[in-house]
């Protein structure tokens, strides 16, 4: 794949960057150094209609993830915050998948491990609330695959989920939570990880996290599903590979499908393309509190945003940019690393209007600002990355998923592999 030379002028541009940054040096936000977050999501309110609205009702789930860097404690982060009444958890679980069979409904009993909540097997979460686990002794490995069974015995009401999951999760009746196989658990759903928002390790020597704060195009959309090819999955194995026996940071991706800077999710677009959804979230000022910053370890923060109020809402450049630099003003005042992506080409994209030649423009003085800025620690070209360089607007035919905006799992792999790595660890 002939793009190296554009990898080379990406991380020259990336390393003078953090060469003048005076946060080249960040602390870990002021979290236990021991912890460190290992796997999260960014969750949302559930759909006006449908399963998200109605709730479980017991039910379990059997979730499943694939943390980033080992340990060996883990404890488990279940979140309601945007629940509208409190809920019960009966039970919970977290294990390995059995790698012996083809099912990922399927656990290794031998790893099963109950979780407790301040020494209870049992508990309530309240509206708007979230809850720690005690932690469990678990070994975990780099990359290792971890599922996380929950039971809700009464019904909670809409869910707190985050509704692309891009991987196989399971429903089922009744307490489930000790199933090794996942035969009673009839119900896939690709959708969604209900409740769940993060994992956390306890490890000898941490490294930190980095925080993908994005959209769809984080979110991994038309990636193959059950895979982890979205490119932040594909970062956190270039860290572990680059790394060898040394402590490499984690990588949690708050990508969120439909994410816009300065809109909520259930605002409609501007030109009908897109009715709008409880699942897109808040806007993403609103977002970094609960996605950012309450994340255990991180010391990075990349923000990859923009491209949905360009096609859905017509923003301007500079309603753009005050967003991006508000982002990074208060990730900054942190401590935290701020490193700001280029909005990616989509022309091509279906609807009407979706894509004109003045959004072009739009996109095009985005990006001609962030390349110029100093004010970020560092500027991830993934414009320059994906683009046709016979046609900027464009996706490379090559890296594109075939609806001309969200990359396929080369293009993903291609935005991992521009990233330099002394800009993140």
């Amino acid at each position: 794949m002939p793009i190296s030379s554009t990898w080379r002028a990406v991380a020259v541009t990336a390393a003078l960057t953090l060469a003048g940054s005076s946060l080249a040096g960040a602390s870990y936000g002021g979290h236990d150094a021991d912890w460190v977050g290992t796997w999260a999501t960014a969750v949302t309110h559930g759909d006006a209609t449908g399963s998200t609205n109605n709730g479980l009702t017991n039910q379990s789930v059997r979730l499943n993830v694939r943390p980033t860097v080992g340990g060996h404690r883990i404890r488990v982060r279940l979140s309601n915050i945007y629940g509208e009444k409190a809920i019960t958890v009966g039970a919970a679980t977290v294990a390995k998948p059995n790698k012996a069979t083809p099912e990922l409904s399927d656990i290794d009993p031998g790893t099963l491990r109950t979780l407790t909540f301040n020494g209870a097997s049992s508990t309530t979460i309240q509206k708007g609330a979230e809850l720690l686990s005690d932690p469990v002794n678990l070994r975990l490995g780099t990359l290792d695959d971890l599922v996380i069974s929950l039971y809700f015995p009464v019904n909670t009401g809409p869910t707190t989920f985050h509704g692309s999951s891009i991987q196989d999760n399971f429903v089922g009746v009744g307490n489930l939570v000790n199933d090794p196989g996942g035969a009673n658990y009839p119900t896939t759903r690709r959708c969604c990880w209900f409740f769940l928002s993060g994992v956390d390790v306890k490890t000898d020597d941490s490294a930190g996290s980095i925080v993908v704060l994005g959209d769809s195009i984080s979110d991994g959309t038309n990636s193959t599903p059950n895979a982890n090819n979205r490119w932040p999955d594909q970062l956190a194995e270039r860290l572990a590979a680059a790394a060898g026996d040394r402590p490499f940071p984690s990588v949690l991706n708050a990508g969120l499908a439909g994410s816009r800077l300065n809109h909520e999710g259930t605002e409609p677009s501007d030109n009908g393309a897109f009715p709008g959804f409880g699942e897109v979230g808040v806007n993403s000022l609103a977002r970094l509190n609960e996605d950012v910053y309450a994340q255990t370890g991180v010391r990075t923060q990349i923000t990859e945003l923009g491209i949905n109020d360009i096609w859905m809402s017509d923003d301007s450049a500079d309603e753009i940019i005050a967003a991006l630099r508000q982002v990074n003003a208060q990730t900054k005042e942190r401590g935290i690393r701020s490193i700001v992506a280029t909005i990616t080409p989509f022309e091509g994209l279906g609807g009407t209007d979706s894509w004109t030649p003045a959004k072009e423009a739009t996109r095009q003085a985005v990006n001609s600002y962030l390349r110029s800025s100093h004010e970020f620690d560092g500027v991830l070209d993934f414009d320059q990355v994906l683009r046709d360089p016979a046609a900027p607007s464009k996706l490379r035919a090559d890296l594109d998923s075939g609806d001309h905006i969200h990359p396929n799992d080369a293009g993903y792999q291609a935005m991992a592999a521009s990233v330099p790595l002394n800009l993140v660890r």
